[in-house]
């Protein structure tokens, strides 16, 4: 019995070879380095990240340090953000799918935890879902698969529903990945669809000029530029009288009428478990990619109220959220 017990403990006290053993001999815990898109946005899910990693024992500012670093819409940012990290030899860099490809120009060496991304193979983020290789592994979201639903909730909610937009950064290749599965939901339920692709902020506002009268509804493709810029999205949606539908349901409390997606917090709970994997001596490569399982439905009433609207009271009753 003592045996055993020594045994554990011993197992328990075996942290990440690199990791804590040069943590110790700097005398400084590992550093955890978090490049996210938007740091309002970010703020539920990195403190739900950060929760759990105290649960499983990495407790801020005592057995490990958290940084936060903010790409704020801008590509250039997340090049920058890199450099900054790999000079603090961090642990393991915490982001978005959008990030991982630069990230992965920049090290071959430093884990890479995506805490959410768009079809992680499809986006060439890494190998297979089960052995994931390189330095790389995360959660990931099958996105295809959500296209046809929120479509779905358009037509329920707005009878006339023919003709939409779909807003995307083009300059990111998950958007258009994503953009292009938007288009071809459409085709195949018999849609027409307009393009409104931004590469930075001062696009928005002529592609809704362009939109004036011409479409019954706006499909919003989620990405670092747009979760920046969702305020002043969804403002010129809300005076062009557009109804939206989007991924987050944080767009949902700021205005835009729904959202379905994936349970964010519960994306950031998954990524820190793998988190404490890495920091305990599992190579990246070797933890398999989890997909996204909890998924959410937000309905705001009073924006639907002032487009009129009509949101049928059995889509209320099976909403996660709604908003008054």
């Amino acid at each position: 019995m003592k045996r055993r017990k020594f045994i554990t403990l011993l197992g328990g006290a075996a942290f990440a070879w690199p990791y804590a053993v040069r943590a110790q001999q700097s005398g400084k815990p590992p550093t955890v380095g978090v490049l996210g898109a938007d740091a309002a946005v970010w703020a539920p899910w990195t403190a739900t990240f950060v929760a759990r990693l105290q649960e499983l024992g990495w407790v801020e500012g005592q057995t490990i340090a958290v940084e936060y670093r903010w790409a704020e819409g801008l590509s250039e940012r997340v090049s920058e953000i890199a450099a900054d990290f790999l000079r603090e030899k961090v642990a393991v860099i915490v982001t978005y799918g959008g990030a991982v490809a630069v990230l992965k120009q920049a090290t071959k060496v430093t884990p890479i935890v995506f805490a959410v991304a768009v079809d992680a193979v499809r986006g060439g983020l890494v190998a297979s879902l089960a052995r994931p290789g390189g330095n790389v592994t995360g959660m990931s979201i099958q996105e295809s698969d959500l296209v046809g639903k929120r479509l779905e909730l358009l037509r329920e909610v707005i009878p006339q529903f023919r003709r939409m937009a779909i807003m995307f950064d083009a300059g990111y290749s998950n958007s258009v990945m994503e953009a292009d599965d938007v288009k071809a939901t459409a085709r195949a339920l018999g849609l027409d669809f307009a393009s409104l692709e931004i590469r930075r902020p001062e696009d928005i506002p002529p592609t809704f000029e362009a939109l004036e009268g011409k479409v019954d509804a706006l499909y919003v493709v989620s990405d670092a530029l747009i979760a920046t810029n969702r305020t002043r999205i969804i403002t010129l949606a809300f005076n062009a009288r557009l109804p939206t539908v989007l991924s987050y349901r944080d767009y949902v409390e700021a205005g835009g009428l729904m959202s379905y997606g994936p349970d964010y917090v519960d994306l950031f709970r998954g990524s820190a478990d793998m988190v404490d994997k890495v920091l305990r001596g599992t190579k990246p490569g070797d933890i398999p990619v989890e997909q996204a399982s909890k998924f959410e439905l937000a309905i705001n009433r009073t924006t639907a109220k002032i487009l009129d609207v009509q949101i049928p009271t059995t889509l209320l009753a099976t909403a996660d959220e709604v908003i008054k």
